[in-house]
């Protein structure tokens, strides 16, 4: 099952299911009005949703329209939790490469995470305002997924059961505020903008094979301006899987249902398979150089974010911004 966000009905937007194919859509008002409705009594309504779900598919349901990505919000316009983590641990060891710092040890069994804004999400197709050009703009190509309630306490053993939803995202990075507000040892505020999610979010029953056991199993695509930069191997070099990022946050705190978990940047130790930010270019950049030669993204500049399944069909629809001034 597909479901999306429509852009009206206030702030939460208005709670659509979606044909497998992107295609077509009816809004759900009578069963779930928004999304975290939806998530908030999921045991009742996602029955009831993937009856409609079934029906649209058969053409068998009154009221469809025409699906347009640009119509639609973030799934949760707004959520009360959004941790984000750093999964693919090879991605943070070339960061510090590129510094010449070393590498905890403890990295690679303690994950990394952080919790972000969640109360102004991007839809797939919003633009990215920015300040400033000098603020370093750059992308981050990752995976997520929204769970139910899950109890503190909660292990990477037990934790799938809770996971209703799975999206892609571009984790827009300002990484020329970053490092000051790292030096202060109280982590990421200005630097970490408002979060682009995919216009849809599907049950994980949806991707078949190419979901299990807290992993992605397909490449993650992104491309600045047309281009191809890179499509790692969501299921490669993933330190950390999803059960196991759940069991981390859950270790002092329960979350509420509609919490987005992040994976972080998708990286390969492959670098054929290309990168899924810019940090990560110039990083190898400067490790080869001596300094970076790609820069970060500039007004006018395009990003896109997609994942297919094993027929070349989008899942989830594309995350397509445009980098733009402020006003």
């Amino acid at each position: 099952m597909k479901l999306a966000s429509l852009k009206r009905g206030g702030r939460d937007g208005t709670l659509l299911v979606v044909s497998r194919d992107l295609t077509r859509a009816v809004v759900v008002e009578q069963i779930a009005a928004t999304m975290q409705a939806a998530l908030d009594d999921w045991a009742t309504i996602n029955p009831q949703l993937e009856v409609v779900a079934r029906a649209l598919e058969q053409g068998a349901v009154d009221g469809e329209f025409a699906f347009n990505i640009a119509d639609c919000a973030s799934p949760l316009p707004r959520a009360y939790h959004w941790v984000d983590g750093s999964a693919y641990v090879n991605h943070v060891e070339l960061v510090r490469k590129a510094r010449g710092a070393e590498m905890p040890e403890s990295f690679w069994h303690d994950p990394l995470v952080y919790q972000g804004g969640s109360d102004d999400f991007l839809g797939p197709n919003d633009d990215i305002l920015v300040p400033s050009e000098e603020f370093g703009i750059d992308m981050e190509s990752e995976t997520a997924v929204i769970t139910d309630d899950v109890p503190m306490g909660t292990t990477a053993d037990t934790a799938g059961k809770y996971i209703r939803l799975l999206m892609i995202v571009n984790d827009v990075s300002l990484r020329n505020l970053i490092p000051g507000e790292l030096a202060k040892g109280f982590g990421f505020y200005q630097g970490k903008p408002s979060t682009a999610f995919s216009a849809v979010a599907v049950t994980p029953d949806e991707l078949g094979d190419n979901y299990a056991n807290g992993v992605f199993k397909l490449p993650l695509h992104t491309h600045l301006n047309d281009k191809l930069i890179g499509a790692p191997d969501c299921d490669v070099d993933m330190t950390f899987n999803f059960h196991q990022l759940i069991e981390h946050v859950c270790k002092s705190r329960r979350l509420g249902a509609g919490t987005i978990v992040g994976s972080g940047t998708v990286s390969n130790y492959d670098r054929s398979k290309g990168s899924s930010c810019l940090a990560e270019i110039r990083m190898l950049e400067t490790i080869e150089h001596g300094s970076p030669k790609t820069s970060f993204m500039k007004y006018g500049d395009q990003v896109r974010v997609e994942m297919f399944d094993d027929n070349g069909i989008s899942i989830f629809g594309a995350i397509d911004q445009k980098v733009l001034p402020s006003k």
